[in-house]
């Protein structure tokens, strides 16, 4: 297993995509996350959305030509891919039986927001060969804290 130590996410980035998921509700929302590595663990620095092609209620698949164009942008940008995100509006923050079947990158981490009460919740995970450990994600404000 991949150790991908803690996750960091602005507390401004988690609200830009819960509010970009929450006005795709019912359908799910999908994109790319980018940022870089150190020894501390992965610094999410951006977030892409990208169209989910199967504008579905309980399934995914991002775009193929909107990855191009985030990875590029990414290349330019000096980051890293560091894995997905996508929302759940009805159910858990958790990998489905499908989500756990369609991870092929075991370096990925993988975001799961869910709308099932008031308050969404984010989530990330990382999967491999079928086996899922939620990873330690702490969203944060103002300045990069020292934890």
């Amino acid at each position: 297993m991949t150790d991908t130590g803690h996750i960091y996410l602005h507390a401004d980035l988690f609200n830009e995509m819960a509010e970009y998921a929450r006005q795709h509700l019912p359908k799910e929302s999908c994109g790319l996350i980018a940022g870089t590595t150190d020894d501390r663990g992965r610094h999410i620095s951006r977030i892409y959305y990208l169209d989910n092609i199967d504008d579905a209620e309980d399934h995914f698949t991002l775009d193929p030509r909107d990855q191009l164009n985030a990875i590029r942008d990414m290349r330019a940008r000096g980051l890293s891919p560091l894995g997905n995100w996508h929302s759940h509006p009805e159910s858990p923050s958790r990998p489905s039986e499908e989500d756990i079947l369609l991870a092929h990158d075991p370096n990925a981490s993988y975001l799961i927001i869910s709308f099932m009460s008031d308050a969404p919740v984010l989530n990330s995970f990382h999967i491999e060969d079928g086996a899922v450990t939620k990873e330690d994600l702490r969203i944060y404000n103002d300045k990069y804290p020292d934890w």
